[in-house]
């Protein structure tokens, strides 16, 4: 059945003036006023000119997490979420549904209880109220204040303050959820996105303030999410992955419907949120949900410790009745299991999660550095040892978390992103942008299409590109599908784009990475669960062969790569279940050399910053890190995705959307 159309929003081109920021560590933000499966050259599809924007200040980053389910933060968000919260900043977590499951709260070992979906709803509310009590201000009974409010679709949620941190609020929306990870339920958040379902009904907690029952339509639903984002204006905002892809073994959706179309319900809010005035810009960053179980551990025993901690509050493992309420006091069913599937262990981004998004300008000491702002590129700009300028936000919305950039043999940058399109049917296509000459302007957004055959096959799952340079500026772009394999599209001579064709490779996860040694070879990787695969040239200019075998043992799937030496490249990636930083060297003959280890080892998660063998990465903290004396330097603030590193020097961009830049210490 073809999906409604969204309610009515701009989904705006504009070329914004030059943004003055200061560089910094604190500080003000922001605030803003104002497929086919082969390559193509199409233009943006169905976005109309839009106004400029004036910049206006604001104080301090906001987070705000949008989830289906009570525990989709604890599960797959932590160690972020608590880590935004001992930063003292303004946290919000949104939960879309009641959670309601089959309204029995117990453990399956337990004697089987009566159904209530109203105590269940409400007993999982208590558990993340613990949860978040205890992350907070280490007490699972601090006390929070419950009230109705009326939502921008026409109904009332349920907001919750921790009264001893104002700060720290929880807003359920008490939606009825699945009931199933994959089985068709029409009457779910999927049914009501696909248009199945014309509104979705409320289940509402036995506790909640919210004492009418309502429902919505989906443009009511979208309202309502845009309406929450205007009440605590973000400057930060975490979701799981609309996209997550399908399970090669069973051929079902690798992660749950509801984490799926919530995300998707959010992203169509986020599309009319940033067209709003008198708000602070705000960057988005997408989490892995079940298929991470799967995947090497990510996280350190310490922080694994850290977070089932806080599971096993929210599943009320220690079944006392400290919170005095009937229905329970925290989730019973995840006290069966409060690991889950190998959740507990890892943190995944599934998007946003590129070290290759400074670059090198044509002129001496000239740096670039890109993100994505309202679903916008922007763009940074630094001359020599001048400050750094921008961020300019580019033409073209719709931009997903995370792009990557290459410097063309002439001087000019190319950025490469995905995109995502929410009018119609629902598409991901990969896009870049090029400067029109060195030091220039960036053109508009070009669409090389997607390797995807539809949205229904794979749900749009494809990766970041990694991206290839000959010595004539032709590109060549490389991109995992849903199917866990390798696409290439290659540029033809008149600056046109070939179609999408297979390279090979199975199971690969992550986004892959790619990069050019000094004699002009080019190399590509992918990670896989046990190990990671490589594509190179022979010979300077050559085909592309592969995939070989590195060698290498298990990652945690984020890679990075650098030039090493004459004729070869270093990998940069993380151990397994330990976060400590490693590296190999690999030459495109036989297996990688030998695996070391970084001195001094160093907890933490996500993808490594390189240049020249120095080194920018996340440590445990959440902060940056660099290593010095043997040992490692941690930063204080929270940044989003990686960070990135030059021969001048570091940068990250804070959760208030800022850039941050250090240079190496001398």
């Amino acid at each position: 059945m073809p999906r409604p159309a969204l309610s009515p929003f701009r989904r705006g081109l504009f070329m914004a003036a030059p943004i003055a920021v200061l560089v910094g560590i604190t500080g003000g933000t922001l605030a803003l006023t104002a497929g086919s499966s082969d390559a193509s050259d199409v233009p943006s599809r169905g976005v109309p000119e839009a106004q400029a924007v004036k910049p206006v200040r604001t104080q301090g980053e906001s987070v705000l997490q949008i989830m289906a389910h009570p525990d989709d933060d604890l599960f797959f968000m932590n160690p972020d979420t608590s880590q935004s919260i001992a930063s003292g900043h303004s946290v919000t977590s949104v939960y879309l549904t009641a959670g309601e499951s089959d309204g029995r709260n117990a453990r399956r070992q337990d004697p089987r209880p009566a159904a209530d979906k109203a105590a269940y709803a409400e007993a999982r509310q208590n558990g993340i109220r613990a949860a978040y009590a205890e992350m907070a201000t280490g007490n699972r009974t601090s006390p929070w204040d419950r009230t109705s409010i009326a939502t921008a679709g026409g109904g009332r949620a349920e907001l919750d303050t921790l009264r001893a941190k104002p700060q720290i609020s929880l807003v359920w929306l008490q939606l009825r959820e699945a009931g199933s990870i994959s089985d068709d339920r029409p009457h779910s958040l999927h049914g009501l996105w696909d248009g199945r379902v014309e509104r979705l009904e409320t289940q509402l907690a036995a506790g909640s303030p919210v004492r009418d029952d309502f429902s919505y339509t989906r443009t009511q639903t979208i309202e309502t999410i845009t309406g929450v984002l205007a009440r605590f204006k973000p400057t930060f905002v975490r979701l799981m992955d609309p996209t997550p892809g399908i399970n090669d073994k069973t051929g079902k959706l690798s992660d749950h419907q509801d984490h799926m179309y919530g995300a998707r319900f959010a992203q169509a809010a986020l599309a009319e949120y940033a067209e709003s005035p008198g708000r602070p810009a705000f960057a988005v960053q997408n989490y892995l949900g079940y298929s991470t179980g799967s995947l090497p551990h990510s996280l350190d025993p310490k922080s694994t410790e850290a977070k089932l901690r806080t599971l096993k509050t929210y599943a009320w493992w220690d079944h006392t009745d400290y919170c005095e309420d009937p229905a329970g006091c925290g989730d019973r069913k995840v006290a069966a299991r409060p690991t889950g599937h190998g959740w507990a262990q890892s943190i995944r981004y599934a998007r946003g999660g590129s070290a290759s998004w400074v670059q090198q300008g044509a002129g001496k000491g000239e740096l670039y550095a890109f993100s994505v702002l309202d679903g916008r590129l922007a763009v940074w700009h630094r001359k020599g040892t001048s400050d750094w300028t921008g961020p300019v936000l580019q033409q073209g919305a719709g931009l997903d978390a995370g792009v990557t950039s290459v410097r063309l043999p002439d001087g000019r940058i190319a950025v490469f992103g995905t995109r995502t399109e929410l009018d119609g049917e629902y598409r991901r296509e990969v896009v870049t942008a090029v400067q029109s000459a060195p030091g220039g302007a960036f053109g508009a957004w070009r669409s090389l299409g997607t390797p995807e055959r539809d949205d229904e096959s794979a749900t749009s799952d494809i990766s970041l590109p990694a991206v290839l340079v000959d010595r004539a500026g032709l590109m060549t772009v490389y991109v995992r599908d849903g199917g866990h394999t390798m696409r290439v599209s290659a540029q033809r001579a008149d600056g046109g784009w070939g179609p999408w064709r297979p390279a090979g490779g199975r199971d690969l996860r992550g986004d892959p990475v790619a990069a050019m040694d000094a004699t002009g070879r080019g190399y590509v990787f992918a990670a896989t669960p046990t190990t990671v695969l490589a594509w190179a040239q022979a010979a300077p200019g050559g085909p592309v062969a592969g995939p070989v075998a590195t060698g290498l043992p298990a990652t945690t799937v984020a890679l990075s790569v650098t030039p090493d030496g004459p004729d070869g490249v270093r990998l940069w990636f993380r151990k397994p279940a330990s976060g400590d930083v490693r590296t190999a060297r690999f030459a495109g003959g036989g297996h990688a050399s030998p695996v070391r280890d970084v001195a001094g080892g160093i907890a933490g998660y996500g993808a490594v910053g390189a240049s020249g063998g120095r080194l920018a990465v996340r440590g445990g903290t959440g902060a940056v890190a660099t290593p010095a004396d043997g040992g490692w330097v941690t930063g204080r603030s929270l940044f989003a995705g990686a960070p990135a590193a030059t021969e001048a020097g570091f940068a990250t961009v804070g959760l208030d959307g800022r850039l941050n830049w250090s240079p190496w210490e001398r």
